[in-house]
């Protein structure tokens, strides 16, 4: 394969990255939306889609692992294309979760909440700005945006605590609705791993560009 080749193709597969990223995030948004909806028919949609991102994560691997074994890069090519498996298995997971807090979803149905959910919507909300941000920032090889992604996985870290301590306290009042406190706490965790997930994606993007690891979750 031709160097000119190669960069055609290394474009190509991070354009497919791209692709698969805006797909988790826009499937992890309407999980979001079904909860505090309470619509279980879009919930069950997303359940149904699940394969389409995991055929596209698939691809990725696939071309990339081609590209491995054709031209053998190495420095700085070598890098993009380990970046590019282990981040596009990332983002898989975030479709992952999509499909489990879709799930929860069903599992709730119509029951009203048993509790405020505000901070599981500005959970929400600061996640998946994490990962447009880590998106955007993999785009324009933004190393400062991705360390400030730290921060915000912080904050989260802090609302996860606070609201699996609430839902704790509230089995005790309202142990006839354990199941849904439960369903809660699951999603909590789901919306929490997106974030880490996001914090992850900017460990890799610190790795493309500067050739070490970082750990931005300490």
């Amino acid at each position: 394969m031709s160097r000119e080749r190669f960069q055609a193709e290394m474009v190509s597969v991070q354009q497919d990255f791209l692709k698969l990223c805006d797909l988790s995030i826009e499937r992890l948004e309407e999980a979001f939306t079904a909860l505090i909806n309470k619509d279980v028919e879009a919930a069950e949609d997303i359940v149904k889609r699940d394969s389409e991102i995991n055929h596209a994560e698939e691809a990725i691997n696939d071309r990339v692992i081609l590209l491995l074994t054709r031209q053998q890069p190495v420095a700085t090519d070598l890098r993009r294309l380990v970046v590019l498996l282990k981040a596009a298995a990332d983002m898989e997971r975030v479709g992952d979760y999509a499909v489990n807090i879709a799930k929860e979803t069903i599992h709730i149905g119509n029951d009203p909440f048993v509790t405020s959910i505000e901070l599981l919507e500005d959970m929400c909300t600061k996640s998946t700005q994490m990962l447009r941000q880590i998106v955007q920032a993999f785009v324009d090889e933004n190393t400062t945006k991705a360390k400030e992604l730290a921060e915000l996985d912080d904050q989260i870290d802090e609302m996860y605590g606070n609201m699996i301590k609430h839902l704790l306290r509230l089995t005790s009042i309202k142990p006839e609705s354990i199941a849904q406190i439960t369903y809660l706490s699951f999603i909590c965790r789901y919306i929490e791993r997106c974030a880490d997930l996001a914090t992850n994606l900017a460990e890799y993007l610190l790795y493309l560009k500067k050739g070490q690891r970082f750990d931005l979750n300490n």
